[in-house]
């Protein structure tokens, strides 16, 4: 009971436009056409690890209805409501410090909505294996990820040795390095001693707090006058007042980088951020062409390693296309090479600078 879990559901995941938008964004998306959100397979994921009482859902306040929908079991105050998007390290200082509140012993795992992991088995071992190392030390954990590729996409985590870990798998960090070049990255792979950072952390409430005051006594100082009005009736008036003055700044550039006390436990889950349309290509079942096809009426003709998005009961007819995103959502359709997929961030800026086209539109 002293296990609970913190889910960072607040992004726009604007890199998958036209599906995710900012009134309804990816982690609420069956984006794998089983039946099940982002969201609620995280949610299922931990199942075993952290009862759902436990579970906290942070988020901006205008998805306070779409969370309750999709994961009925959550009472009202599990779903943190952010006034602002001010990044990871704000988002997960209200949770830890509504969560110290209450239980001055609780263990956090704090995790992204939007991940997949095929590995379920050895992902609850890793897990259940970081809150014990947590348990025991004033440490801060996060799971790297073996790398398959060297992906320019991902921060990348150098390890050594540690002294007092209680396993193999768990490694000291030494560096950090943010979306290196490709010849960094592959010089990474080759050398056996990074490891993909995944953004999930794992920590005890008491440590991760005094991490804020050693690393951002401003936030630190922000979240601390809320002692006493978390857990009541007070407690979202005094985050609305409070939290749109905390700078935007992510965890790991917060404190992870700067902490000595940081740990990492290598994992090979079957990880994905799937952070773009190209990782869900990876994980969607392929037909006989390698195309990835979601939609009950699809038709496709001489196409190969295209990825198809569209709405069931929708009839469409895709001819000649080669390694193209091709994604219906919502009256809008985007037709884009794959290996283009990085300008989808522009095409989204565009059509918010675009007088012509409404705000509805992203």
């Amino acid at each position: 009971m002293n296990n609970y879990l913190v889910i960072m559901a607040g992004g726009i995941g604007s890199r998958f436009w036209p599906m995710s938008r900012t009134n309804f964004p990816k982690q609420f998306h069956d984006v794998l056409g089983i039946g099940q959100t982002l969201l609620q397979l995280t949610v299922e994921r931990f199942k075993a690890i952290c009862p759902i009482e436990n579970v906290y859902i942070v988020t901006n306040d205008i998805y306070f209805d779409i969370v309750k929908e999709q994961i009925p079991g959550l009472r009202d105050e599990q779903i943190l409501l952010e006034p602002s998007r001010k990044n990871t390290a704000p988002c997960i200082a209200y949770a830890s410090y509504k969560i110290f509140a209450q239980n001055e012993n609780a263990n956090i795992i704090v995790a992204p909505s939007d991940h997949l992991i095929m590995k379920q088995e050895e992902f609850e071992s890793s897990i259940k294996l970081a809150l014990k190392q947590a348990e025991q030390d004033d440490l801060l954990i996060t799971l790297g990820i073996k790398p398959s590729r060297p992906d320019t996409g991902y921060g990348y985590i150098q390890f050594c040795e540690a002294e007092n870990s209680i396993a193999e798998e768990i490694k000291k960090v030494k560096t950090f390095t943010e979306k290196p070049k490709l010849d960094m990255a592959k010089e990474f792979l080759e050398s056996g001693d990074f490891y993909w950072n995944s953004g999930m952390f794992i920590w005890s409430a008491r440590s991760i707090i005094n991490a804020f005051k050693n690393y951002l006594p401003e936030i630190h100082t922000l979240f601390n006058e809320g002692i006493g009005k978390y857990n009541s009736a007070e407690e979202q008036e005094f985050i609305n007042e409070s939290y749109p003055q905390c700078k935007s700044i992510s965890i790991d550039f917060g404190i992870m980088e700067k902490a000595e006390n940081v740990l990492v436990l290598l994992a090979d889950l079957g990880w994905s951020d799937l952070g773009t349309w190209g990782s869900l290509y990876e994980h969607i079942e392929l037909d006989k062409k390698q195309n990835a096809v979601v939609g009950d009426k699809v038709l496709t003709y001489d196409c190969k390693d295209n990825i198809i998005m569209m709405p069931d009961n929708k009839l469409v007819v895709v001819e000649g296309l080669m390694d193209y995103i091709v994604v219906e959502s919502d009256n809008t359709l985007l037709i884009c090479k794959k290996r283009s997929e990085q300008k989808i961030k522009q095409f989204v800026s565009d059509i918010k600078s675009n007088p012509s086209i409404g705000d509805e539109f992203v």
